[in-house]
């Protein structure tokens, strides 16, 4: 399996939505290295294909990584593109279940980093994640989210982004990039993810999507759950990348 070509793919899907995707990232190790030194312990929440683990260990080689999912295939992909690596341990938890933490160890962690993945959790749950995260960190750790936390005050600017967004990914499709549905299209049609895929389908294909929420709503419910400090790094006109310090 070319795992690497998968991992591509990924990251070719994800910036059809989001060309300023890998500034997020750089603004948000950054953080961690500020915070956490060379060698950090990271907790990469909701890690998909392990997008983040992958940049965090190209920025900082000695840096460890916990990372936990619950999609089947996408985190094949993650173990498959990690194969030998000791710095990096998977566990597989649904962020939605009570005790979904109890996998991940007694060692507190020095940064708990998540993308573009909150957003699909209903809010009373994602706000409880928020408080089970807090007690995860060491003190003065952070907690870092980049992701799509509009502004429903701003429905004119909203909507002239979104003319702004429809014209990249237009450029983007042009140039061979394939959307969410394509991508998944693509690995269906991979006999080698057969079982993963039908496993993430039974998973996702009839849950209740999540509704992104505002950015003070972030601000709100982080406080609420006892981070000494909370702030935005990093703000485009739809989304935001929000730190939470212990």
């Amino acid at each position: 399996m070319n795992w690497e070509a998968w991992q591509q793919s990924w990251d070719r899907q994800q910036e059809l939505y989001m060309p300023d995707r890998e500034e997020r990232f750089r603004v948000m190790l950054e953080l961690v290295e500020a915070s956490g030194g060379k060698s950090p312990r990271v907790l990469d929440l909701a890690c998909g294909t392990g997008t983040i683990s992958r940049r965090l260990f190209a920025r900082l080689p000695e840096a460890t990584s916990v990372a936990v999912d619950r999609d089947p295939t996408l985190l094949a992909m993650a173990r498959g593109s990690f194969d030998g690596d000791q710095r990096i341990e998977f566990v597989t938890a649904d962020l939605e279940e009570p005790g979904w933490a109890a996998g991940l160890g007694a060692e507190p962690f020095d940064a708990v980093l998540t993308a573009t993945a909150m957003h699909w959790l209903q809010p009373a749950p994602l706000a409880q994640v928020f408080t089970d995260l807090l007690p995860l960190l060491r003190p003065g750790g952070v907690f870092i989210n980049a992701d799509h936390m509009p502004d429903p005050e701003t429905p004119m600017l909203n909507a002239l982004d979104e003319s702004i967004q429809r014209a990249h990914q237009e450029h983007a499709r042009a140039a061979g990039a394939r959307d969410w549905d394509e991508w998944w299209v693509e690995v269906g049609a991979d006999s080698a993810l057969t079982a993963e895929f039908a496993a993430s389908r039974s998973i996702f294909d009839n849950r209740e999507p999540g509704v992104p929420q505002p950015l003070d709503w972030h601000l709100a419910r982080l406080r609420e759950a006892g981070f000494a400090e909370v702030g935005v790094a990093w703000r485009s006109v739809t989304d935001a990348v929000v730190v939470a310090i212990r």
